[in-house]
């Protein structure tokens, strides 16, 4: 029984995927993709106009997932700090579950495609450091903030940590999970922000 287009379109992301999650990183080629579907390039070719397109819908994918969480978070938790927390954590846990996903998010996997790509990627880091900064904000109406604190250079701060997580984990052929010391580094963070943004005595 044929599958439906959306369902078609879905697996060639899917195996796109999954054919991102090799540490070694080879570049991947539509040839490459059309022989583990088993089908054609032109085939390929009927659900998405380009390997880029193919991509953007990556990117796509990796956009709702996470935000469909933080918007969810950022309803439903009044707390900026633990918005925080939730949001890192839900960061870390998800290129954890998702390599492939992990090296879009680097760009590693765009080396070499089509430059709207990358400027996809940083416009949702963008975004990320976006909310990030929002729940600093909220945080900063429910404790004692210095009034000069800068939440910009502590959004931008937390992004790179996220980040930073996930470049060790790819760059590491996915040894190091990201989420491993979650539960040490939170603390550190959190304190780290307090010791910046209390008011002084």
């Amino acid at each position: 029984m044929a599958s439906k287009p959306g369902e078609r379109r879905l697996q060639i992301l899917h195996t796109l995927a999954e054919m991102l999650e090799t540490p070694k990183g080879e570049k991947i080629t539509t040839a490459a993709l059309a022989g583990r579907l088993d089908c054609s390039e032109a085939a390929l070719y009927r659900h998405f106009a380009s390997k880029a397109q193919m991509f953007e819908g990556l990117i796509e994918f990796i956009e709702h997932s996470l935000f469909g969480v933080i918007n969810q978070v950022t309803a439903q938790e009044e707390n900026g700090f633990r918005q925080l927390e939730l949001i890192l954590g839900l960061l870390l846990s998800f290129a954890q579950k998702n390599r492939g996903m992990t090296r879009v998010l680097i760009g590693d996997a765009l080396v070499n495609e089509n430059e709207r790509l990358q400027t996809r990627i940083n416009t949702l880091l963008d975004k990320i450091e976006a909310a990030l900064k929002q729940a600093l904000r909220i945080a900063a109406t429910q404790e004692q903030f210095r009034p000069d604190a800068d939440v910009s250079a502590l959004a931008n701060l937390l992004r790179c940590y996220a980040v930073g997580r996930w470049e060790q984990y790819a760059r590491s052929a996915f040894t190091r999970e990201p989420a491993a010391q979650w539960p040490q580094q939170w603390p550190m963070l959190y304190y780290a922000c307090l010791s910046q943004m209390a008011r002084a005595n």
